[in-house]
């Protein structure tokens, strides 16, 4: 199972969702039909755009709980201070992409960075 986990700033559009997921997809040379599934934390997954971005990759949306994403924060890459006071949690990006990704779960390297979105890419073997 591959998937993209992706933190945003509010008020972000399914355009620039999908840009920062297909530059990731990019980074490690995936194709866009290989995504199982989109992940963020619980509050963001409720975004309009989150919606339609997995609508237009044919990807599940799946939405991590902050308990969730903190039991991966051991094994992100990157930390964000921002996001780490503002959530308690390390990371949205990579931590949704593990959690999201299940089983054995890894991300293929750190989160890609645009001004409003990251987004990390995780393989594992599914919830």
């Amino acid at each position: 199972m591959i998937v993209a986990g992706i933190g945003c700033r509010r008020e972000i559009t399914a355009d620039d969702l999908e840009k920062v997921v297909r530059r990731a997809l990019g980074m490690f040379d995936l194709p866009a039909d290989r995504l199982d599934a989109v992940a963020t934390e619980s509050d963001k997954a409720t975004d309009p755009a989150f919606a339609e971005v997995s609508r237009r990759l044919s990807a599940e949306l799946v939405a991590c709980t902050v308990d969730e994403l903190e039991e991966v924060g051991g094994q992100v890459l990157t930390r964000s201070n921002r996001v780490l006071e503002a959530k308690g949690v390390p990371s949205i990006a990579e931590a949704s992409a593990l959690v999201a990704a299940g089983r054995n779960a890894r991300l293929l390297g750190a989160r890609v960075a645009t001004m409003l979105a990251t987004c990390a890419i995780a393989r594992g073997d599914g919830r």
